[in-house]
């Protein structure tokens, strides 16, 4: 429901703050005063094409804020797609708009493109006048104002309508299932060359998880085992320089010694410690001896390597990811061997599917009909009183290409006059028959509870008396489960508000400048009174007022 309504600087407002409620909110004022500006200040903040001549005189810019305290699920839904987050239920709408004809959007304070403006305003208003439409204008949402209104009515209709979306998830997924088969099989032949020639490649290289890390890890060792080995090559040559050993020149060395003559030998100690050296360098140079390297070993691990990382490269994969790979291909290639079995099992599945998508379809369409045709009964019975006695509603329903809403195409259909053809609804009315005609149409279709906030323009143009009581009657109706607001001419209309706002024109040095108040009592009797004399309020005008407010 639309709460406030801000306006700076759009035409003949400066300023102005305006606080709507619930129900029927009514707007009048004399011819002039300004009463389609406000409908333009708020066509902006919904996202309506903005123009440099919407600016008030004198003033490089304009803005107006819309503020509503409902949040209905499809503009949630918009909200959620932008990225937009909404903790509450109050949703403001900022529109500005500068000299050049360029301005911003927000919502809550949020930028957002002119676009999701757009979408989330026509998604919280819809304006009728005579000639701005919206909503059941659009052939598109038929179905759905059809499948609403016999939802409210019967509780197995939404079921048949969610067993009709569910068929038909499942047929197009069967389609799709058999569709991808199809395509597979087309390419089978060549699929089954390619699928054969690395099956078996893979299947003989007989790759194995980690097998490629261990691998690397053994080639490793055995090249530094060479390298080792080399080492100590170069050590025991140094142990046995020109091929004389140096524990054998050690022993030597004590040998000599011992043949000194002296008794005792003065130099015992220095000789036993040479054998002790001696002994010591022959076990170094013993355990310095390199064990042997299996180079055929290393030959064969490098190849089987190679051959690996050749084969992951080939599949742009990782080598552990080899043997998925090996039992997909195989997979595909099974699949491709059983093709006419698979085939026929996914054709069957299809046609299954079909049937019971077009027996819940059967059984929608039924309902549909049968639910056209109450809906049909009920707006009939409001177009009398609404001066539209000679015309006539109708519900076309045709076949159109499956959806998870079934195979119906719902249309719309009015004639204003006997002998002439159904036509859609834009094109068959006039201005004021139309506005009258949707607003049966709303006031039938309507649910209890409904987010929107319908304007109605000049609804009663060309009808007076009884016609605009019943206009006003129904007007009041559509408002008591929802919100209206209306600009009218009728006192008729005026007396069925739940809110009376008064527009009103003023002129200061120069300066014209529009004005709206909230009026009650005398003023609103007054208001309702003048709408009916004209200038000039007379008691008898004043009487008739006070008989026409029901609220």
């Amino acid at each position: 429901m639309l709460t406030r309504l801000n306006i700076s600087n759009i035409v003949l407002i400066e300023r102005l703050n305006l606080d709507f409620g619930a129900g029927l909110n009514v707007l009048t004022g004399e011819t002039g005063a300004g009463k389609s500006i406000l409908l333009d200040a708020l066509a902006l903040a919904l996202g309506g094409r903005g123009d440099a001549s919407l600016i008030r005189r004198g003033h490089d810019s304009a803005s107006v804020v819309a503020e509503f305290d409902t949040i209905p699920p499809s503009v949630r839904n918009i909200l959620n797609d932008t990225g937009l987050e909404c903790d509450d239920d109050t949703l403001i709408l900022r529109r500005t708009l500068n000299a050049d004809g360029k301005g911003r959007a927000w919502v809550n304070d949020c930028a957002v493109s002119i676009k999701t403006l757009k979408a989330i305003g026509d998604a919280l208003v819809e304006i009728h006048g005579q000639f701005a439409n919206h909503a059941l204008l659009n052939q598109a949402t038929h179905r759905g104002a059809l499948d609403d209104f016999a939802a409210r009515r019967d509780a197995a209709f939404s079921e048949t309508l969610a067993g009709v979306r569910a068929a038909y998830n499942e047929y197009s997924g069967a389609m799709r299932r058999y569709t991808e088969l199809k395509e597979m099989l087309s390419r089978s032949e060549t699929e089954r060359e390619f699928l054969e020639h690395n099956v078996g490649e893979l299947a003989a290289l007989n790759v194995q998880p980690g097998e490629e890390e261990d691998l690397a890890a053994r080639r490793t060792a055995m090249m530094n085992a060479e390298k080792d080995a080399a080492i100590l090559s170069d050590a025991a040559e140094a142990l046995a320089p020109r091929g004389n050993s140096l524990d054998g020149c050690v022993y030597s060395v004590a040998h000599i010694l011992e043949h000194i003559k002296t008794t005792p030998n003065p130099y015992q100690d220095q000789i036993d410690r040479l054998y002790e050296i001696a002994q010591s360098l022959s076990e170094i140079a013993g355990a310095l001896t390199p064990t042997d390297t299996d180079t055929g070993r290393l030959d064969e691990i490098e190849e089987r390597l190679f051959a690996i990382r050749a084969a992951a490269r080939k599949h742009r994969i990782t080598a552990d990811e080899l043997p998925e790979k090996l039992a997909q291909m195989s997979r595909q290639l099974a699949a491709i061997d059983n093709s006419d079995a698979e085939l026929k099992k996914v054709t069957n599945q299809m046609a299954a599917a079909r049937a019971e998508f077009e027996r819940r379809c059967a059984a929608l369409h039924n309902a549909r009909v049968h639910f056209a045709e109450i809906l049909r009964t009920q707006i009939l019975a409001e177009l009398p009183e609404l001066k539209l006695g000679q015309a006539d509603f109708a519900v076309d329903i045709s076949e159109c290409a499956p959806s998870t809403g079934g195979t119906d195409n719902v249309v719309f259909m009015i004639k204003t006059n006997p002998g002439m053809p159904f036509g859609p609804l834009h094109k068959t009315a006039s201005g004021g028959e139309l506005a009258r005609f949707m607003l049966a149409m709303r006031v039938v279709l309507a649910g209890e509870n409904d987010a929107h906030t319908f304007i109605f323009d000049e609804i009663d143009t060309g009808i007076s008396g009884a016609t605009a009581s019943a206009v006003g009657s129904r007007l009041n109706r559509l408002a008591s489960s929802a919100q209206a607001l209306v600009i009218t001419h009728s006192a008729q209309v005026a007396g069925y508000a739940d809110r009376h706002f008064k527009i009103s024109k003023s002129v200061a040095d120069g300066t014209t400048t529009t004005s709206v108040h909230e009026i009650t009592g005398d003023d609103r009797t007054n208001e309702i009174a003048r709408i009916i004399s004209g200038a000039e309020i007379t008691p008898e005008s004043l009487a008739t007022a006070k008989t026409l407010i029901h609220k």
